[in-house]
């Protein structure tokens, strides 16, 4: 999507600028300057995805053009900055990325034109090295705008390896790795990279069993790190939680119900609850109907158009909270409630105090059934009437055919017709019957689910859905357990074969108006790839195991066993 830029001031553009950091290594930044402009604040992107791709040129311009210094930085190792790459998936005290980010903020504070104030913008990866950076506290560093980060990596991955989004990931990025070391062999860009692993790589790699027989040329020199990280799933990494309480900017954070990185509201929450007390009411959260591509804040999300307050572009909202956070531009920023939320149903923004809501009527909607819930044609049903003598529902897991995960081209969540999955036997429904009135979910969501299976280890996978009085029915959000994960991911523990376990299943947070005549539906399975690996079933380490067994999982729904989807209802005024 190409980004509109706001025309008042041209905009000059100084290449590959060298910093040198701490320990003499140069790291190199492109710098986008609003021409006329006398002194402005300096908005910098970190970035491991190389400064040169059209996303950052255009949104830097975007920048400049609305009377900032736009400055994108190729991380240390990454594009053409020298030293050794080390990636956000490994012991944070093994990288350099907090102190050369608080060498690059003092850096540009003092760069020309600068009138000494620094922030940051940059999605994803960029927004990891922002909250990096930001715990060490640069003097010039004056406010934070981060975006689809999470704060803890252990709530994006459940502990379980994405294996669709990070091969593909990690082929992309392996481009620049071959590329630094002279190797001419494989795609030259990461366009290419994209495409060649669509048409050509997938279909091999995300089925490659054991994952650690991964041939080394795939991913050039990322290939040892990736292998370590197998065996690394269950390790907190990030852990931003952490540095809250260091962070002594005000910050404004930015995600979508669809974007596999919501947890981005736990900084914002963690900001408000830990950070310094002068700043809590000073911190902005906006949640939209996105995915994780920031290039697409847009109302076409899937078969969805949320309306035209959907649209939007990530220059705007960046551009708004530094008019306000650096300029001092009253915008109505300073009189808003500090949560904006866009619930999905009702296709509006909204204006709240707090994250969590306050005003949150947790419910439990329980399973039921005949013992036949399979399929969309079975008798599962959601109720809030608790269960009584139920027979428990039974299916097979075969890791060899799992439930396919209906996401987008880039391996991320996105809103889908469930439809190709409607026949699965392997796929328990529950649902309400047609609404009576409209009902608001809006917030965490949790499945507290009495499971067993047969074998020592498995997986159980919950999705919440939408279905329209028409039968489309649209994925929401997910959540995923593994079951040696039960009791923490500090205390793994093998299951006893046979034996029920509730396990609390959380699934991804979400806002959406349930209307009248629809239904909330949830589907529990075992297996949900390749947006996580395959449990092979059987105990072993999954990154080394070839093999590859049957699962007979049971669910149970009766007086003893009570499962029950807990669903953050907000009460209609």
């Amino acid at each position: 999507m190409a980004i509109t830029e706001n025309h008042d001031f041209s905009v000059t553009v100084e290449r590959d600028v060298p910093t040198e950091m701490r320990d003499g290594v140069l790291l190199r930044s492109d710098i986008y300057r609003p021409v006329g402009a006398t002194t402005c604040p300096v908005l910098l992107c970190r970035t491991p995805y190389d400064k040169a791709q059209n996303t950052y040129i255009q949104i830097a311009r975007a920048l400049a053009s609305n009377g900032y210094i736009a400055v994108v930085q190729d991380i240390r190792g990454r594009g053409i900055s020298d030293g050794k790459y080390f990636w956000q998936f490994q012991n944070n005290a093994e990288t350099f990325d907090a102190q050369d980010g608080y060498d690059t903020v003092e850096w540009a504070a003092g760069i020309p034109g600068s009138d000494g104030q620094v922030g940051t913008w940059g999605h994803s990866y960029p927004s990891w090295c922002i909250w990096r950076l930001a715990g060490t506290q640069p003097t010039a560093l004056k406010a934070l705008f981060a975006s689809g980060m999470s704060a803890r990596l252990l709530g994006l991955n459940f502990g379980i390896f994405e294996t669709g989004r990070r091969l593909q990931w990690t082929y992309k990025m392996a481009v620049n790795a071959r590329r630094r070391v002279g190797d001419e062999s494989g795609p030259k860009t990461e366009e290419e990279a994209d495409a060649q692993w669509h048409e050509v790589e997938r279909g091999k790699w995300i089925w490659y069993l054991p994952l650690d027989d991964l041939p080394d040329y795939l991913f050039s020199t990322l290939t040892p790190l990736l292998k370590t990280y197998l065996r690394e799933q269950d390790k907190e990494f990030w852990a931003f939680q952490k540095i809250h309480h260091k962070v002594n900017v005000p910050t404004c954070q930015l995600t979508g119900w669809y974007d596999r990185l919501v947890g981005t509201m736990d900084n914002f929450t963690g900001m408000v609850t830990e950070g310094p007390e002068s700043l809590r009411n000073q911190h902005r959260l906006i949640i939209g109907p996105w995915g994780h591509n920031s290039n697409n804040l847009t109302r076409i999300q899937g078969p969805f158009d949320f309306g035209p307050d959907a649209d939007t572009t990530y220059p705007q909202e960046v551009a708004r909270w530094y008019d306000y956070s650096l300029k001092g531009i009253d915008n109505g920023i300073a009189s808003e409630p500090p949560v904006k939320l866009f619930i999905m149903g009702e296709n509006r923004w909204r204006f709240e105090h707090e994250w969590p809501l306050a005003r949150t009527e947790y419910t439990e909607f329980f399973l039921h059934s005949g013992g036949s819930a399979n399929t969309v044609r079975g008798d599962g049903v959601l109720s809030v009437s608790e269960p009584g003598n139920e027979p428990p529902d039974v299916f097979d897991y075969d890791p060899k055919d799992p439930v396919m995960s209906l996401m987008g081209i880039d391996a991320q969540a996105a809103p889908r017709d469930q439809s190709p999955l409607n026949g699965r036997q392997d796929i328990l429904v529950y649902q309400t019957p047609p609404l009576q009135e409209d009902i608001e979910v809006t917030g965490p969501v949790v499945l507290k689910l009495w499971a067993a299976s047969n074998t020592p280890d498995t997986d159980f996978t919950a999705k919440l859905i939408d279905v329209h009085p028409n039968g489309l029915a649209v994925n929401l959000t997910y959540g995923i357990m593994r079951a040696r994960y039960r009791n923490g991911y500090e205390n793994p523990s093998l299951i006893e074969p046979g034996q029920p376990y509730e396990y609390a299943i959380h699934l991804n947070p979400t806002g959406i108006l349930f209307r009248r005549g629809h239904r909330i539906r949830l589907d529990v399975s075992s297996s949900d790839f390749p947006n996580f690996d395959r449990n092979h079933n059987t105990g072993a380490d999954f990154w080394s195991d070839a093999e590859l067994r049957v699962a007979h999982q049971t669910v149970f729904h009766n007086a003893e066993y009570p499962s029950r989807l807990i669903l953050p209802v907000i009460p209609r005024s």
